[in-house]
């Protein structure tokens, strides 16, 4: 029954660039399905073509799965597969939660074909043995509401199974986490593998998406959804961005790869900018001062090509980096009062962000590094605001203060005021002091190199994920910010 299809489908190392809204999906799906005179049913046996395929791949060895079906499209996917695989041989078990006669559309015509294929429909899990593979095709793209009822007593039951050792295999999305932003609406499936369909769903890459998709592909169903219109976002890593760190010319001197200056390092946190300027000398900047607390020892002493810096330095510099250790005292305060300027590029980070927060306004030549809670005080909201919808934080953020802003977390965000970028590399081990001095550091060395504010914004987070993801080869727990001092030097200089 339907169309023989043989699906391409996106590695977790090839994923597309392009990430889209749910709507824009559900509109593309339509306009290119009509223009190649295809149906949608015939897509939903395309999504069910490409499950099985995973199935093959990935768990070659499953002969019991069993299928949890919703009442949409995504229940409709459920169907299609459950009928392929039984058609296979496999003992298939299928849970709903909506009656067959009651399901529309093409999800009532997949459950039409499952029943005539021999195919029952179970009401809960209730007394059925342990599967070798779960698939959740309960909610799909649509969902805008809490979880509750029998869709979130599946989930529940679903994540025991998963915590139990069973792979669960989810179609589209997990079901419960959002599409558009990456949060989980009340409860969400913890997916082994997750396939979405057509094009890459934004909400899949940041805020809590990381936590429940589990490995990642995309298959296309035939669709090039890239032809249609303009993402919503553009996924980046380092592969990506690494040709633009271009070879040297051997005439090169110091003076062509810029000055930076950073300011901060206060009494008792002169850790946070002798990391930053560490980082900026192995992302290749060629001169380094720091300006900071007159009580701490000089950066010298710890990195011998660390110059050192006074409120007096106005005119050295060709970047300024301003807040890494700084606080929040007077002398603080004049530090950053004394640099912010219009002239020169600047990063501002850590406590020069909460500085800004109490006196914001809005410039063009800076980029701003928040983490969740340094932009819930620039925007003067909750923490949970800004992580209900990361994309929505970023733009307002850039709005309200200019620049280029850069919103730290998993799916680390930026946003330029035209286009917004999302890295999907790091790993939780950067969950720790001195990640963000790093960062910093990096995106002050690439902009004295002379890289405009958003690819030196864009380059510096794929290169700093991509160091982390490397230093944490041996553990991700105990992973330190200086581990990743020797990687930021080898991918400064891609082979």
């Amino acid at each position: 029954m339907g169309e023989h299809y043989r699906c391409g489908m996106e590695t977790p190392s090839s994923l597309p660039q392009a990430l889209w809204r749910a709507e824009q999906i559900r509109q593309a799906e339509a306009e290119l399905a009509s223009a190649a005179g295809l149906s949608l049913y015939t897509l939903m046996e395309r999504a069910g073509a490409a499950l099985l395929s995973i199935i093959q791949r990935n768990w070659p060895e499953a002969r019991r799965i069993l299928i949890c079906c919703g009442p949409g499209n995504n229940g409709g996917d459920g169907y299609v597969l459950a009928r392929l695989l039984r058609e296979r041989g496999l003992r298939v078990q299928l849970v709903a939660t909506r009656e067959p006669a009651r399901l529309k559309g093409d999800a009532g015509r997949a459950a039409s074909a499952w029943l005539a294929a021999g195919g029952e429909v179970l009401e809960s899990m209730g007394g059925l043995e342990t599967p070798d593979l779960l698939v959740d095709a309960l909610l799909g793209t649509g969902l805008a509401h809490q979880v509750t009822g029998p869709e979130a007593m599946l989930i529940e039951a679903i994540n025991r199974w998963r915590a139990a050792g069973v792979p669960v295999l989810a179609v589209d999305l997990p079901s419960g986490l959002q599409a558009d932003t990456g949060s989980v609406l009340g409860c969400a499936v913890q997916a082994t593998y997750t396939l979405t369909f057509i094009g890459l769903k934004q909400g899949l890459l940041t805020g809590r998406g990381p936590d429940q998709v589990g490995e990642l592909a995309v298959a296309s169903l035939g669709l090039e959804i890239e032809r249609w219109g303009r993402p919503a976002a553009l996924r980046i890593d380092y592969p990506l961005l690494a040709s633009r760190l271009v070879p040297r010319r051997r005439s090169a001197h110091k003076g062509d790869h810029g000055r930076v200056l950073l300011v901060g390092g206060n009494s008792g946190m002169g850790g946070a900018i002798l990391l930053a300027g560490r980082a900026a000398l192995r992302a290749g900047a060629g001169l380094v001062r720091v300006c900071q607390h007159p009580g701490l020892p000089s950066p010298a002493l710890s990195q011998p090509e660390l110059m050192q810096g006074d409120l007096q330095d106005g005119r050295w510099d060709t970047v300024r980096v301003i807040g890494p250790g700084l606080g929040q005292d007077e002398w603080a305060r004049g530090c950053f009062e004394r640099f912010l300027c219009q002239e020169r590029s600047l990063v501002v980070d850590a406590d020069g962000l909460n500085l800004l927060a109490q006196a914001p306004h809005h410039q063009d030549n800076w980029v701003l590094t928040p983490h969740p809670g340094e932009a819930a005080r620039l925007l003067d909201c909750a923490v949970a605001v800004v992580e209900a919808d990361r994309f929505a934080a970023v733009a307002a953020l850039q709005q309200r203060y200019g620049g280029v802003v850069l919103l730290k977390g998993a799916g680390t965000l930026i946003h330029d005021g035209l286009h917004c970028w999302l890295c999907n590399e790091g790993n939780p081990g950067m969950a720790g002091g001195g990640m963000g001095d790093l960062l910093s550091g990096i995106i002050g060395a690439l902009l004295a190199q002379g890289l405009a504010p958003s690819d030196a914004t864009c380059l510096a987070v794929a290169l700093h994920g991509e160091a982390a993801d490397r230093a944490a080869a041996e553990g991700e727990r105990g992973l330190l910010a200086s581990d990743l001092l020797p990687w930021i030097r080898r991918l400064a200089n891609p082979s």
